[in-house]
């Protein structure tokens, strides 16, 4: 098969990414030139464990310390200096970014991907700033002068390629572009597949049994076979692959694999199996929140544990399909428990991970003659959301999170899951 470019859209799309944003931010506010500093953002500066949310780009190449390394792990260098994070500083520095965008698309032209990262569609405004390049320099000369912000941008003719763009080639160049005359030179040699945007590891694995290594091999992989493995995901796999994505500005870009999910790094080793416990049911409880804020529910769970480095590491990561889907708080921690039973094998443990997918909207539910409280158990859901949507996330909290296993009433005064 090959693909008709010219009867796709060819937009101008600019995915515009700040460089190591929370190490940038924290550098400008302590005076400091983010490309030519060596610091690291760390999470608390009173626990060796903790871990590196963000480190500058010199620290990055010259010392090798990237995000997700721990705290004992950076060596010590007095040029070297560790801040803990300004989350809410943070938030507002990436508000103000959005509002440098309105100067020159409309908002309906603006999806914010992230606290750091951001797609526009340039269409419409090249008649009065210039080509997409040129309106590229004009933000990247904007940031960096009025904020003293590096960023990245990469250009494409929809946010697939522009993303792809900014993080094979934007990223080292500071501004580049692909059009679909670059999807058989660049695109196709991709390798590792879990390089390409929307492919994780798991999918890769599967890929790679399939004997599909790089990208090129999956836009000649058989369309049925793929449909077949992946269902339609698999048919988004195929067209990514020939750099094809109809996205518009602000939906999914891999609409197949919504889902809701929470990994929590705990803040010490938990033995107990009644302190795990207590954890799970709190995180059951946001990632259930989280589908009912988009009034979705879903079939399949999915648990993880990982276990403490003291002990070698290791874990597993499970899921298990219900027949009826549901956003109900202990429908969730009921599977947890069944996965938690089956595969836990008595180790401290330091990182729990849940996810709700198989989404499907939430506007009906199956009755069950077994259980007439359904219904009750759901609403019961929405009001709680509403209440803590009003008065804080701490104005109901479930009983174990006042035990010294909970963690919800400690994160519950964090801003994005750290200091404010």
């Amino acid at each position: 098969m090959t693909v008709d470019y010219q009867a796709l859209p060819q937009h101008k799309i600019l995915c515009i990414d700040m460089k190591s944003f929370y190490a940038s931010c924290s550098a400008v506010i302590e005076g400091l030139d983010p490309l030519d500093c060596y610091l690291a953002v760390v999470g608390d500066l009173n626990r060796q464990g903790s871990i590196v949310l963000a480190a500058s780009p010199k620290l990055k190449k010259e010392f090798g310390i990237k995000t997700g390394a721990r705290m004992f792990e950076i060596p010590k260098d007095p040029k070297i200096l560790l801040v803990e994070p300004k989350m809410a500083t943070y938030i507002r520095i990436s508000t103000e970014l959005t509002r440098l965008f309105h100067r020159y698309v409309p908002k309906e032209a603006i999806h914010t991907y992230s606290v750091d990262e951001s797609f526009l569609k340039v269409d419409g405004a090249t008649n009065l700033w210039g080509d997409a390049h040129t309106i590229a320099h004009k933000i990247k000369k904007d940031m960096e002068r009025e904020f003293q912000l590096p960023c990245a941008i990469g250009i494409g003719p929809n946010m697939l390629m522009s993303k792809l763009c900014l993080d094979l080639d934007a990223k080292k160049k500071g501004i580049a572009e692909w059009t679909y005359d670059d999807v058989p030179e660049k695109l196709w040699s991709i390798s590792p597949l879990r390089e390409m945007w929307g492919i994780g590891s798991r999918v890769e694995r599967t890929l790679n049994r399939m004997g599909v290594f790089n990208v090129g091999q999956l836009a000649k992989y058989d369309l049925e076979k793929l449909e077949a493995k992946f269902g339609i995901m698999g048919n988004q796999l195929y067209h990514h692959a020939w750099g094809v994505d109809l996205s518009d500005i602000g939906a999914p870009i891999m609409e197949g694999q919504i889902s809701f999910g929470k990994s929590q790094v705990l803040l010490r080793d938990y033995k107990e199996e009644k302190e795990i416990k207590s954890v799970v049911l709190e995180m059951c409880e946001e990632v259930a929140r989280r589908a009912r804020n988009h009034h979705k529910a879903g079939r399949t769970i999915s648990f993880g544990l990982s276990y403490s480095q003291e002990e070698f590491g290791g874990g597993f990561y499970r899921s298990r399909t219900i027949e009826e889907p549901t956003n109900i708080t202990m429908d969730l921690y009921r599977v947890c428990l069944e996965l938690f039973h089956e595969h836990y094998n008595g180790k401290t443990v330091r990182k729990i991970s849940i996810a709700l997918s198989n989404i499907v909207g939430d506007e009906s539910m199956q009755m069950n003659l077994f259980e007439p409280k359904r219904w009750q158990k759901r609403e019961l859901g929405y009001v709680v959301d509403r209440i803590r949507h009003k008065y804080g996330s701490a104005a109901l909290l479930r009983a174990v999170s006042y035990t010294e296993a909970g963690t919800a009433k400690h994160r519950a005064k964090l801003v994005g899951g750290h200091k404010g």
